[in-house]
């Protein structure tokens, strides 16, 4: 049967590589194993040829990564060390791989509201409603139950006082013979007190210490070593040969005994390295649950009810109730509850939380307001637009959850080296062991034993991976906090690194919001029809310009039209059908695809509103140019703050517009450009941005509405506007809430911040990997007769993870 099936494959020409692609393009007839990495080898036309198996890992899983069944469903729970790349689990426990403790993935859909009854506690429900004991109404509560993070701190707290309590005495009764003024050997006899250790120690290993020796075992049996592998092999070696020495002392040669022929056992090694790990736990579960407060904070944003009126009456409603179209009304110094549109009253909004700028925002009839920002002082109703994950808040929420387990490019060192680590330091603690037994000094097989269970206990693989997740999630949910959305880790590491910005001027460096400033007509149309064509084919498009047209001419109640065939000419302008003839508004451009031209008074007077910063727009009616609209966009107050800080960040700022020459001209001398372009298409700005590119500089591109979605997308850094286009936003790598270019200096100072952060870490944990595996081994004793005990290994080892994780935590601050 085996003959047949490989008779078949080889007659279909099936070929197999390893994944890794550990000896490059090599295939084999055959499926089998690797011969260099042992993975299962796969079809070839499984791998694809434009990514590596290592940016990867969820794709092209190694067989010790490959999860239980249960994990296989989608689920909220994920490995900090992102060890089998975004992959979730249905229910929190440990990584199946690394054995590190799951973190919960905080989510809009998970912060429903609980409700209960106030004369009946135990009754709860998560919908409102009348207690089913007393009839009350059930009111909200915030939930009273502890995360899955702050239950696990608990229990591994527990662990780690019960284990100390009994490693304390075990400690006293192994360090006797320096502490004389204790006399316990008038008390009970060395043999004695052995036992007495023996029967401390065991709670220890078998029931705070357990759960990393399953962890140890589950890494050895799916043959993924790591820093449990480490622990359990050094602690249950060292408990093992002291039970083995305390109950079968003959089988031990002379070397391994004292004098009074008593043998030298370890259970205070065991207890104690476990009990360091132990708090080393406990410190790293606590500092894991700040690392992601800023997407708890972000949902402490969603308030549990709004307020909606429905047959004229308010009536309150769980969050979870609100649908489109609802009428809301907000009270002072309520929360918003989801995305919207004022319809009766004003406000003066507080959105610092998610913009991150600190000043209150006046808002009136019409204006959009966004769910989890504060109301000032007055009452105002409001329609919901987006609720549920539909809402800013939500996706805010969700970029930052993406982000916080995406991988920097950063990180593959990191992974390549933790790939190796575990056998390496293996293979070292059995050299040390060999010649500590060939050339150390007597006792050489005591020095032998201590100085390999140092070396085994010291190593910390754990430090290496968690060097660059940590800083990512904790700085990805600081950005959020400042109205800085990041897609992956692959853009922040990419931001530092950028060199040239590229912006629109239009809502980037402008408010975005032009205002109707004139319209004339060139002949047989009167004035206002000139705008009442202009403003009717814009209708149609969501170009600021063009709603500014269109807002203009319903203050001058001049009444809309119905055209036909409308469609947007990208770069140009638009275009539509009235009364049979083809019409065109736009710019420039436009006129030459119509085939029209402008005489020179045309000219003159179009070139002459350019020269005040107005952007002229023309109407084309056939082949006739019959008149001129324009507006004016007034120049943010930040533009020009931002663009001389990014100038000393070392970016060059570029503007490329659509705009016409005279009007960029203008704008780029006001705010000190290192360059701008006039009259780009948006494949203009995607050859600016590619040229650049293979000139070898690093191009972030920042714009706000559909034009823009292809140079975004060709860049190496697109950054989207807040305030624009929906495809804008799904074309960047970056997102501005607030939507001005403060928003891109926030972000290059996270990305620089968060980059340092990251090489901090990942040289703690090289560095203190390479100097302490040498000093476990015994490297300083011939020199200054210096050794490392395997407890103080283990506390240095224990340490190791939490400087990195309180390091990453700096960055809350910054």
């Amino acid at each position: 049967m085996k003959s047949s099936e490989n008779s078949a494959l080889s007659g279909n020409n099936v070929k197999y590589a390893c994944p890794m692609l550990c000896e490059g393009n090599k295939t084999y007839d055959k499926p089998g194993n690797c011969p260099v990495c042992h993975m299962k080898l796969v079809p070839v036309d499984g791998i694809k040829q434009d990514e590596h198996p290592h940016e990867h890992p969820h794709k092209y899983p190694h067989p010790a990564y490959e999860p239980e069944a249960s994990t296989l469903e989608k689920g909220n729970y994920y490995c900090p060390m992102r060890c089998e790349g975004d992959r979730t689990y249905p229910k929190p426990g440990d990584c199946p791989v690394c054995g590190m403790h799951l973190k919960k993935q905080e989510s809009f859909a998970n912060s429903g509201v609980v409700y209960t009854c106030p004369m009946h506690p135990e009754v709860k429900s998560n919908k409102s409603g009348l207690c089913t004991k007393c009839g009350m109404d059930l009111v909200p509560e915030k939930t009273q139950d502890t995360s899955e993070g702050e239950n696990a701190y608990r229990k591994m707290t527990e662990k780690f006082r019960i284990a100390l309590v009994l490693t304390i005495p075990v400690f006293v009764i192994a360090m006797s013979e320096f502490l004389p003024f204790l006399h316990l050997e008038n008390f009970a006899s060395k043999k004695v007190w052995s036992w007495i250790e023996f029967i401390l120690a065991t709670p220890v290993v078998f029931y705070s210490g357990w759960d990393f020796f399953k962890r140890g075992w589950s890494s050895i049996r799916r043959w993924a070593p790591n820093m449990w592998t480490l622990i359990s092999i050094g602690v249950g070696v060292a408990y093992l040969f002291s039970l083995f020495g305390l109950l079968i002392p003959g089988l031990f040669p002379p070397q391994f005994k004292d004098a009074q022929g008593n043998m030298q056992l370890y259970f205070e090694a065991a207890a104690v390295i476990l009990t360091l790990v132990l708090l080393g736990q406990v410190l790293e579960l606590r500092a894991h649950s700040k690392t992601n407060s800023a997407i708890k904070a972000l949902l402490s944003l969603i308030p549990p009810i709004a307020r909606v009126i429905r047959n004229g009456q308010e009536k309150e409603i769980p969050m979870e109730e609100v649908q489109v179209g609802d009428i809301l009304r907000v009270k002072p110094g309520e929360k918003v509850p989801v995305d919207g549109i004022i319809t009766e009253g004003s406000a003066v909004i507080d959105e610092s939380m998610i913009t991150g700028e600190p000043i209150p925002v006046d808002k009136s009839k019409e204006d959009k307001v966004t769910g989890g920002t504060i109301n000032g002082k007055t009452v105002f109703e409001m329609k919901a637009v987006k609720v549920g994950s539909d809402t800013l808040l939500s996706q805010i929420i969700e970029m930052v959850n993406l982000a916080s387990r995406s991988r920097a490019p950063i990180q593959r060192l990191a992974d390549i080296v933790a790939r190796y680590f575990v056998q390496i330091i293996i293979a070292i603690a059995l050299v040390t062991f060999t010649v500590w037994a060939i050339w150390g000094p007597e006792p050489v097989y005591i020095y032998a034993f201590v100085n390999a269970i140092s070396v085994l206990i010291i190593a910390c693989p754990c430090a290496l991976g968690l060097a660059t997740p940590m800083s990512i999630m904790v700085g990805t949910g600081r950005g959020a906090q400042s109205g800085v959305l990041v897609k992956d880790a692959r853009a922040i590491e990419e931001m530092s690194r950028v060199d040239i910005l590229i912006i629109d001027k239009t809502g980037t460096i402008t408010e975005g919001k032009p205002s109707l400033k004139s319209f004339l007509s060139f002949g047989k149309l009167s004035d206002e029809e000139v705008l009442q064509l202009a403003a009717s084919i814009d209708a149609n498009s969501e170009h600021p310009i063009a709603d500014a047209i269109v807002k203009g001419a319903k203050e001058k109640n001049i009444e809309l039209i119905k055209l036909d065939k409308f469609e947007s000419l990208p770069g140009k302008g638009v275009q539509a059908v009235y009364n049979n003839q083809k019409i065109g508004f736009g710019n420039y451009r436009l006129i030459e695809d119509f085939k029209a031209s402008l005489d020179d008074r045309k000219k003159i007077k179009a070139e002459e509103w350019q020269s005040t910063g107005q952007t002229v727009m023309y109407m084309v009616l056939g082949n006739v140019v019959e008149g001129i609209v324009s507006v004016a966009d007034t120049i943010k107050e930040t533009s020009a703050k931002a663009i001389l800080a990014l100038q000393h960040m070392g970016v060059k700022v570029h503007m490329l517009t659509g705009d016409n020459k005279f009007t960029a001209r203008a704008v780029a001398e006001q705010l000190h450009l290192d360059g701008y372009i006039a009259d780009c298409l948006p494949d203009d700005k995607y050859k600016k941005v590619k040229e650049l590119q293979e000139r070898r500089h690093i191009v972030a591109m920042a714009g706000d509405g559909i034009n823009d979605a292809p140079a975004l997308a060709q860049a190496n850094i697109g950054i989207a506007m807040g305030t624009g286009t929906d495809i804008a936003m799904q074309s960047a790598e970056i997102t501005l809430v607030k939507g001005d270019l403060n928003g891109i200096v926030r972000a290059r100072d996270l990305s620089i911040k968060v980059m340092r952060n990251i090489k901090q870490n990942l040289f703690f944990a090289f560095v203190y990997n390479s100097i302490g595996v040498p000093i476990a081994a015994g490297l300083l004793y011939p020199l200054f007769g210096i050794l490392l005990s395997p407890m103080i290994a283990a506390a240095a080892m224990s340490f190791s993870s939490v400087s990195v994780i309180t390091n990453a935590l700096r960055l809350r601050k910054k």
